[in-house]
């Protein structure tokens, strides 16, 4: 009787290999690759993996891979035009799948990892610089928000001035509007002037 297949699989496996790996790799154990970098005179070298390398980046991988159809014994691995503290984040990250660098080196930081032709680290920096460049625009459009709410509010005038709150109350108290010429007799109507209705009582006589 057959027994049904089951799944054996490890969520830590990954980590903890990465783990030794890198611990292997602080120690100097198992090391078979020297990289040699130098960028304007300064310059480091790294002790290294060649699978991990080859793993991580197609141009170690391709240099390892051409070195062993060559047959060529060579261990080190020249790099210019890279900086010493660039290249360590590299291979930080390359080991654990993490690294903590300053704003200012996301952009090197995805440099190194398109020359080097890193897919994960090139990934992770594109995401980074996404969220920090949401992060600034969010800032500009709440500061935008601020200043016209400000602006809004300094527009609004608060109080009516004396005098024309005086002539509200004032037409308020009287139905009628004002005369301007005092009272309604000095007001001609239908322009007839006030002396016409004597003159027709005359002549009725």
């Amino acid at each position: 009787m057959e027994s049904n297949a089951v799944l054996l699989e490890s969520k830590s496996s990954p980590i903890n290999l990465l783990n030794e790996m890198h611990q292997l790799r602080l120690l100097g154990h198992l090391c078979d690759v020297t990289v040699s970098v130098e960028y304007q005179g300064v310059r480091a070298e790294f002790v290294a993996h060649k699978a991990v390398l080859a793993a991580t980046s197609k141009f170690f991988k391709d240099v390892f891979l051409n070195e062993q159809a060559m047959g060529s014994p060579r261990t080190i691995v020249f790099l210019n035009e890279v900086q010493v503290a660039d290249f360590a984040s590299f291979l930080e990250f390359v080991y654990t799948a993490k690294v903590e660098v300053e704003e200012d080196r996301v952009q090197r930081m995805l440099e190194i990892a398109e020359k080097l032709k890193c897919l994960d680290l090139s990934e992770t920096c594109f995401q980074l610089k996404k969220q920090m460049l949401e992060s600034v625009l969010l800032e500009l459009q709440n500061f935008s928000e601020s200043q016209s709410s400000e602006e809004e509010s300094a527009a609004q005038p608060s109080v009516l001035p004396e005098s024309k709150a005086a002539a509200v109350a004032e037409a308020e108290q009287t139905d009628c509007p004002v005369d301007p010429l005092g009272s309604p007799t000095h007001r001609p109507s239908n322009g007839a002037s006030p002396e016409a209705p004597a003159a027709k009582s005359k002549e009725k006589t």
